[in-house]
């Protein structure tokens, strides 16, 4: 008897597979350009109908699908019905750019196989977890309440794998650390764990707020968007795109990816190094902080393509902070694969783990049937 699980992550412009056989990989991978003109997919249900024309899908427990957005509604994994579906569906205008791709990718699932369960793994329900204090904006409450404006959170699944991997590295049970965790992507975000749970993040109600990233600006001062309206003449959705779309390492650099952002700081460019400790900084700042809310960090770990492969972020953004015990050991640091990168014997233990996903959510998918028989 088989354990198939067929993992679907709709991004705004791309489809990412991945089809488990209880741990192991039976199929993967990605279909990109879908939308755009120069021969993709016209839409994401047309690149879901490609994948599934493609795979072995004998034996198929479940479709799992990632959901950037789950809004306050969606604390935990579900099956997908038609309610649920118009759930999601409402949560829209919390995720422009991507709910409607996750919900496309469902649609395409459910027609083609009717017959399988489908369930929905949020980004956010990790962060369900988040105390009032953390979650709350300091705003009138009416309107808060009234647009749903409060602090959600997102790269959850990541963060939940990540914490949980980290815990396996240390041997030593999940419930007993503080952990915090740094997904460094083109996206990028912290969260401070405990026990399992998050307590903070980074991302807000968008992941637009908190570090530092590609094209993302995080953490500004709001009247930074009422001077460019007023002063700029810019409109909402100009400032939106500025924010989004043509800020963080590309904003300050002209490229986005932090491979050649290091390329050129090493060569010398003043914009690149610039961005380099902009970057490093804002980390650094959002550590120290959840050490202050923790009381006591257990690790930090490192994950995404920057966390996983930067080394000089990596140091750079935990200099200075040994009167925390927190240390790299610089030929650890070089190494490569899921490691400690702290010296021996140091009082936090320094991680880097390789993200997976779409594991997380085939784990999930799976913790979803199992809790429905």
């Amino acid at each position: 008897m088989t354990d198939r699980v067929l993992v679907l992550n709709c991004g705004s412009s791309s489809v990412k597979y991945r089809l488990f056989d209880g741990d192991e990989v039976r199929d993967k991978g990605l279909v990109e350009r879908v939308g755009e003109p120069g021969g993709g997919p016209a839409d994401h249900a047309a690149a879901v109908r490609e994948i599934l024309g493609r795979l072995d899908l004998a034996g198929l427990r479940a479709v799992g699908h990632r959901v950037v957005h789950g809004g306050r509604k969606f604390s935990e994994p579900v099956l997908i019905d038609d309610a649920v579906f118009a759930a999601i569906e409402e949560l829209v205008p919390l995720a422009p750019l991507h709910n409607p791709a996750n919900l496309a990718g469902i649609v395409a699932a459910r027609e083609a196989l009717p017959d399988v369960p489908q369930v929905a793994v949020f980004d956010t329900a990790f962060h369900h977890t988040l105390p009032e204090a953390a979650a709350v904006y300091a705003i009138d409450r009416e309107v808060a309440r009234r647009h749903d404006i409060r602090r959600y959170g997102f790269h959850g699944t990541s963060h939940a794998y990540v914490s949980r991997r980290t815990a396996e590295l240390l041997d030593r049970p999940a419930a007993e650390l503080n952990v915090v965790t740094l997904h460094l992507g083109n996206g990028a975000s912290a969260c401070a764990v405990s026990g399992g749970r998050s307590v903070a993040t980074s991302m807000g109600m968008s992941p637009l707020e908190g570090l530092v990233m590609g094209t993302r600006s995080g953490d500004l001062d709001p009247t930074v968007i009422f001077h460019l309206r007023r002063e700029a003449g810019m409109g909402v959705d100009e400032i939106d795109d500025l924010l989004n779309h043509r800020s963080g390492l590309l904003g300050l650099t002209g490229v986005n990816d932090m491979r050649e952002v290091l390329e050129r700081r090493a060569a010398g460019d003043a914009a690149a190094a610039l961005a380099f400790d902009v970057y490093c900084r804002r980390i650094k700042e959002y550590v120290g902080a959840y050490h202050a809310l923790l009381g006591r960090v257990d690790a930090v770990t490192f994950t995404a393509g920057v966390g996983e492969h930067a080394a000089p972020v990596r140091a750079a953004s935990l200099a200075g902070l040994d009167r925390l015990g927190i240390t790299v050991d610089e030929e650890r640091n070089a190494g490569s694969g899921d490691r400690l990168i702290s010296p021996e014997g140091a009082e936090v233990a320094v991680c880097v783990v390789g993200t997976d996903e779409e594991r997380e959510i085939a784990r999930e998918t799976r913790a979803v049937l199992d809790s429905a028989t």
